[in-house]
């Protein structure tokens, strides 16, 4: 059985770097369509559910607003 996962990224506290984007290797991660406080387009899980809770979003994130859960 292949492994489940589920992403929350703190929406306030991403600047948009999309790091996370580039290291995703299933494409689950893109750009919001909402800006945050700071008035920047945080990362948001697009495909959550191919999420397979490898961690590389979590490792790359410069500004730690992402976590990464195993279901």
């Amino acid at each position: 059985m292949a492994r489940k996962g589920k992403i929350i990224i703190n929406r306030e506290l991403c600047k948009g770097c999309y790091l996370c984007v580039r290291a995703c290797p299933l494409k689950v991660l893109g750009q919001d369509t909402e800006l945050n406080s700071s008035g920047t387009y945080p990362s948001k899980a697009v495909q959550e559910e191919k999420c397979i809770a490898c961690g590389n979003c979590y490792e790359v994130c410069p500004d730690v607003c992402i976590d990464v859960y195993e279901l």
